[in-house]
This record gives C-alpha cells, structure tokens and sequence, in this order.
C-alpha cells in the first residue's frame, strides 16, 4: 500500500534551518509530481512548496520563496524539504502529499494520498 512517512521535523530559533525528508513506498515514486503542505493551529492546510515527477519543475508559496528549497532523490524514493532562514510564522505540522490531479498544485483536493505529518516549532 502506498505510504509516505515524513521526518526530520523538530525545534529550532527563529533564523536557523531544518531539513524535511519524506519516505515514499508501495508505488512507483518517480512517476508522481509531489508536493508539501503545512497546517498551524486554527488554521486551513496551505500549499508550501511542489516538484514535478522529473525533479526538474519547481513551485513555491510566496511565503517560503527564497527561503525553502523542495527536491527529490528518485533512487532513494524520499522527497525533500530544504527549510531556512526559518521564521516563527512557519511553526506548523508539515506534510507530504502525492499529486494526482494536472491542475492547481495549491489545491489538496489534487493530491490522494498524505503523509502523517512532522511537527516544525520555530522560536522567535
């Protein structure tokens, strides 16, 4: 069965870096554009960053731009999330996501399955 397992989350001070890996298994990764998403408290999940099945194809929110850098290993079937500069704003739980859908990367209703999530604390 299809599972993405996401990892690397933790605590860290405002302006310092993390690095989110997500573990894909029970499907052939390198065919699906994948993506990261992120849910703080009382808030709705929001797109963070995509790639494209190739790796060559890259979006980001306006919020992470500059500062977050997704890429993938296809040999390794893990997805990646390059986080720096970190700012208390960007406290969430972060999750992967495969994309199924060929129209918004922004919207979850373009993505099946979702990891269960890694917590992200930035300290101001």
């Amino acid at each position: 069965q299809v599972q993405l397992v996401e990892s690397g989350g933790g605590l860290v001070q405002a302006g310092g870096s993390l690095r989110l890996s997500c573990a894909a298994s029970g499907y052939t990764f390198n065919i699906y554009d994948m993506g990261w998403f992120r849910q703080a408290p009382g808030k709705e999940r929001e797109f963070v960053a995509g790639i494209s099945w190739t790796g060559r194809s890259t979006i980001y929110a306006d919020s992470v731009k500059g500062r977050f850098a997704i890429s993938r290993d296809n040999a390794k079937n893990t997805l990646y999330l390059q986080m720096n500069s970190l700012k208390p704003e960007d406290t969430a739980v972060y999750y992967c996501a495969r994309k199924i859908g060929g129209r918004s990367w922004y919207s979850i209703n373009e993505y099946d399955y979702w990891g269960q999530g890694t917590q992200v604390t930035v300290s101001s």
